[in-house]
């Protein structure tokens, strides 16, 4: 896709996105949530291939709310966590 199409689809001029991608702008997440949408990519996708997200962090908190939380019997954080490790591997290997 062109910078032209994609400043397009986003809503937002050809010539600020063209300095996003030369690196002379840093966008806000508002703009980053437009060029997702332009894309038709989830905005957290884009977040996580510029780099903004940390995803190990991220995955980090899960489990230590899962594990952190008194409502769930051992048995069940286990298999929570099981399930969330699965939608992981699921999810890198479709990218």
């Amino acid at each position: 896709m062109s910078v032209r199409n994609l400043a397009d689809k986003a809503g937002i001029s050809n010539p600020y996105l063209s300095q996003i991608e030369r690196g002379l702008r840093k966008p806000s997440a508002e703009i980053l949530k437009s060029i997702a949408r332009g894309l038709s990519i989830r905005a957290e996708t884009l977040y996580e291939r510029a780099g903004l997200l940390d995803h190990d962090r991220d995955a980090t908190e899960v489990l230590a709310a899962v594990e952190a939380d008194p409502q769930l019997d051992q048995g069940q954080k286990h298999a929570l966590v099981q399930i969330y490790n699965s939608f992981i591997r699921d999810n890198e290997q479709e990218k």
